[in-house]
């Protein structure tokens, strides 16, 4: 199957080991952990009125789709830098920068990324997101709308995609 930029997710090596470290200790450590954990509430008792047995298993369950979440994340991920396009059109791995309603004072500055890349720096949209999904493969100078979640439209002008340099 082909991966377009839309379902591909861009990570950095360091990126990528960390998750597939985390990915390896929930499958091993962490899930014996959690397992122990539920063996033990279901021997104090009955289930129905057990607050022990119900917090174990509603961690099993967060375990679960962090575990779901991680292995999607990394059968889709691409390891190294982004493609640079040289045209200046929007792609994963850039900075853009937008002007709401094509006020150039009312602008934002953002990484189209994966939220594993979220950091205090710079705010991270994915491209799956509203306004990621708006943006990509779209020129520098182009306008584009998408949906709010109020179901209203909103209008931005893209101003400048660059990479991001970390």
């Amino acid at each position: 199957m082909t991966q377009t930029s839309e379902n591909v997710t861009w990570l950095t090596q360091e990126a990528y080991n960390k998750l597939k470290d985390e990915l390896e200790y929930l499958t091993g450590p962490a899930r014996t952990e959690i397992a122990g954990k539920i063996a033990a509430a279901r021997e104090e008792g009955d289930l129905r009125e057990n607050g022990g047995y119900h917090a174990a298993k509603e961690e099993q369950g967060k375990q679960e789709l962090r575990i779901r979440q991680l292995t999607q994340l990394l059968d889709n991920a691409k390891v190294g830098a982004a493609p640079v396009s040289s045209d200046g059109t929007v792609a994963p791995g850039m900075v853009v920068t937008i002007a709401f309603d094509g006020d150039e004072d009312d602008t934002l500055d953002f990484l189209l990324a994966s939220r594993e890349y979220a950091s205090s720096d710079i705010e991270t949209y994915s491209p799956q997101s509203p306004l990621g999904s708006a943006v990509v493969d779209h020129k520098v100078g182009e306008d584009v709308q998408y949906e709010l979640p109020n179901g209203k439209k909103a209008s931005v002008r893209i101003l400048k995609a660059v990479p991001y340099h970390g």
